[in-house]
């Protein structure tokens, strides 16, 4: 029997492509070891989204080939989907190449470098169920913390941001179907899971693909048949584009509290000029607007965005619209990068080049900014009781935290998995990781949130 091990590497999209691609070989009599160095076959998957992503997916790459040069390493996903020629010929310590656009081919590919026949397989993208090429029913093995999944929806994306390569690696926007996706979080439920993250590039271009509009359609439609599911458990919407926002989500959520509020909506920048240079139709006035909006709607609502610094032509008064939108927007959680000039997006030829060192310095004025914005935005929810999912057990509990027990981490429905800031739970009875427990938050400290869990039984 033939054994990989796979990195899984990079962003949560990664991550379910990594999971549908372990699914997928399980399946078919490979065995996952959990240790490069028990396998004949190294898998990583790779990130080609920007610059130091593409070079840490090579360097991981020349990593294992050099730690195990009597190993099969194949580079999969999103660097081999855009670069396979060039890399074919600079890369030789990789065996193989597989794209992302149908993983329900690593199979072939992952016996072809055991054989060494040939070094490339890119195949097409396909439609509906390979939108992603998911695993049915939810059955891959999950790598992400208990008791939460990701579930991709769509795949692809239409909005053309002239700055992102993402249409370039994924293609266009593909919708799963609805049944199928169902499905899946059906039988993630039955596994136990109790949070399910929404994923895809534009949950907001959900079923735009398929000619579909209005309420009946899209999103609100697939969140009104999510309501149906049976149960006590989460569902997280993850990367709405601001321009697609579905306002009919928002009555919906309000009514059934197991659709969390939490919005990761990419406002990217606070100047007009900018945003129309990164082909977004809307501008600073509108996206505080749709902000007002979803905190008058859903007073608890929890928004994190990301702001790009350094794009072509941003200027200082630009810089400066930047910092205004982000004092006025008050967002719960933000990531800011620096702009990463990537070969054939319509960005990559704007003139007004911003050197490395001001987008860096930028950067770095907007993180001090939003430090004591999202410590004022997590102060709301001190003194509450509210739901906590707990994730692993961490120490016994710090002297300095009230009662004696065990610490545990875990997160409140305001902390989307791994990028925001964590539930720090006190509790005199021992919990289980990956389920649901109610909890009163009592301190922040940082940008963490202190919580007592409260006795079992407690209604």
């Amino acid at each position: 029997m033939a054994r990989y091990y796979l990195d899984p590497f990079g962003c949560v999209k990664n991550q379910v492509d990594a999971e549908t691609m372990m699914g997928t070989l399980d399946k078919s009599g490979w065995a996952a070891a959990g240790d490069p160095a028990e396998a004949d076959l190294i898998i990583i998957n790779s990130c080609g989204f920007i610059k130091k992503a593409k070079q840490e997916s090579i360097n991981a790459v020349l990593r294992y080939k050099k730690a195990y040069p009597e190993k099969k390493v194949l580079l999969a996903g999103c660097l081999a989907q855009r670069y396979v020629s060039e890399l074919a010929e600079s890369l030789p310590e990789a065996d193989m190449l597989f794209g992302n656009q149908d993983l329900s081919r690593i199979t072939d590919a992952a016996y072809s470098a055991l054989r060494g026949e040939g070094r490339t397989l890119v195949p097409e993208p396909g439609p509906g169920e390979k939108a992603g090429a998911l695993s049915p029913a939810g059955e891959r093995p999950l790598l992400s913390l208990p008791g939460s999944a990701y579930v991709k929806i769509s795949e692809g994306c239409n909005n053309r941001c002239s700055f992102c390569a993402i249409p370039l690696i994924r293609g266009p926007l593909r919708s799963r179907p609805a049944d199928r996706i169902i499905r899946e979080c059906r039988r993630l439920l039955d596994r136990g899971v109790v949070e399910l993250n929404l994923i895809g590039q534009d949950l907001g271009s959900y079923g735009a693909d398929t000619r579909l509009t209005g309420r009946e359609t899209g999103l609100p439609r697939l969140l009104e048949a999510l309501s149906r599911l049976d149960g006590n458990f989460w569902i997280r919407l993850l990367y709405i584009h601001p321009d697609n926002f579905p306002r009919p989500i928002l009555d919906i959520i309000r009514q059934d509290r197991r659709f969390l509020p939490y919005f990761d909506l990419p406002f990217q920048h606070g100047s007009s000029g900018i945003l129309r240079a990164m082909n977004r139709r809307g501008d600073p006035q509108t996206y505080l607007s749709l902000i007002e909006e979803i905190r008058s709607a859903l007073p608890d609502g929890v928004i994190r965005s990301t702001f790009l610094t350094g794009f072509p032509g941003e200027t200082e008064e630009d810089f400066l619209a930047l910092l205004d939108f982000q004092e006025k927007a008050r967002l719960d959680w933000l990531g800011v990068f620096a702009y990463s000039r990537e070969e054939d997006t319509p960005a990559y030829a704007l003139k007004g080049r911003v050197p490395g060192k001001i987008a860096a310095a930028r950067k770095a004025r907007i993180e001090t900014q939003q430090i004591p914005i999202t410590q004022e935005r997590m102060e709301h929810f001190i003194g509450r009781e509210m739901a906590v999912l707990v994730e692993e057990e961490f120490t016994p509990a710090a002297s300095a935290l009230p009662g004696e027990g065990n610490l545990y981490l875990g997160r409140l429905f305001s902390q989307a998995p791994e990028v925001d800031g964590a539930a720090v739970i006190t509790s005199g009875e021992e919990l289980v990781p990956g389920t649901l427990i109610q909890g009163r938050v009592f301190a922040r400290a940082g940008f963490d949130l202190e919580v007592a869990a409260l006795p079992k039984g407690k209604p």
